[in-house]
């Protein structure tokens, strides 16, 4: 099942993605469906059950190209959980480059963690704005996401992917320059306003039984710049979710991003950052295409 959020009538409301490619509203395939995607996600696998069958017969919806589409969980009630150094060929490229408190020389023994404030995400074809004057050093990265489901503490890896929903595409924007000068703490060069793209949809674990079969693809004006499978991740999906829950209770539509492989930016030569005109396309196989243009901060 394909669940996404959707702007009908001017209201943002939970639609998924029916038989006949065309999206429809959950209110109107389940009795008692919840509007909106958080309210599906909590509402536990009998109703994600329900959907999913009502969706593969159902038709007659919005086209999906008429569809205007918000980030799935367009305001994530906590912040979003984030991976650094996931592939190792992405450590690698940047080694010597970071500088500062932010240089590392060998990939950490546990997942580098920190997170991403809520104002930053947007949706599909959402601006994301440049920071300049604060910054001309702006850059991409294509992640899978993943979509908690059923929340809990102290998950062992071996059921970790039973607490998942469903995975999407973010890409974890960042301004290079500020995320170095913070004496190693990436936060704030990871939290300018929009720089959270999420979607297009969310596609359940059902569509998705192995996270590390996947393969992700950072496009920049039609030009690829990333290209790598997730098996690659030094720390597997299960294993994240294990390090992120001990002590600390996962909650259901917890969004959590997974890390970038290589190819970013910063870390090219000479070294590439994004203008206002630019389009990033993020696509991972089995979800879609997650496509932004970069805009001014005026604008």
């Amino acid at each position: 099942m394909r669940i996404a959020t959707l702007v009908t009538g001017g209201a943002a409301q939970a639609g998924v993605v029916a038989a006949d490619d065309t999206l429809v509203p959950v209110a109107g395939l389940a009795s008692g469906a919840p509007s909106d995607v958080l309210g599906v996600i909590e509402g536990g696998p009998e109703l994600w059950g329900r959907l999913g069958a009502a969706a593969a017969t159902a038709k007659g919806g919005t086209p999906l190209s008429e569809a205007h589409l918000l980030a799935p969980i367009p305001r994530p009630r906590r912040n979003v959980f984030c991976v650094g150094w996931n592939y190792s060929e992405h450590f690698a490229e940047g080694r010597g480059m970071r500088g500062g408190q932010d240089e590392q020389a060998e990939l950490p023994e546990y997942p580098s963690l920190f997170s991403k404030q809520p104002n930053g995400v947007v949706g599909p074809e959402a601006a994301v704005r440049h920071p300049a004057p604060v910054s001309d050093q702006l850059d991409w990265e294509v992640e899978l996401a993943v979509v908690v489901g059923l929340g809990g503490a102290d998950i062992p890896a071996d059921r970790a992917l039973q607490h998942v929903f469903g995975y999407t595409i973010g890409n974890d924007v960042s301004v290079r320059d500020v995320q170095r000068r913070h004496g190693g703490q990436w936060f704030k060069g990871k939290n300018f306003d929009t720089h959270l793209p999420l979607g297009p949809w969310i596609v359940t674990t059902d569509e998705i039984p192995d996270p590390q079969a996947l393969h992700l693809q950072a496009r920049i004006n039609g030009v690829v710049k990333q290209d790598a499978p997730t098996r690659y991740m030094v720390f597997t999906v299960a294993r994240i979710i294990e390090e992120l829950s001990r002590g600390m209770a996962l909650e259901p539509g917890d969004v959590i991003l997974t890390g970038t492989p290589e190819g970013v930016g910063f870390a090219r030569k000479p070294p590439e950052f994004l203008k206002p005109g630019d389009v990033m396309e993020l696509e991972i196989d089995e979800i879609g295409v997650l496509r932004n243009p970069v805009v001014g901060r005026g604008a």
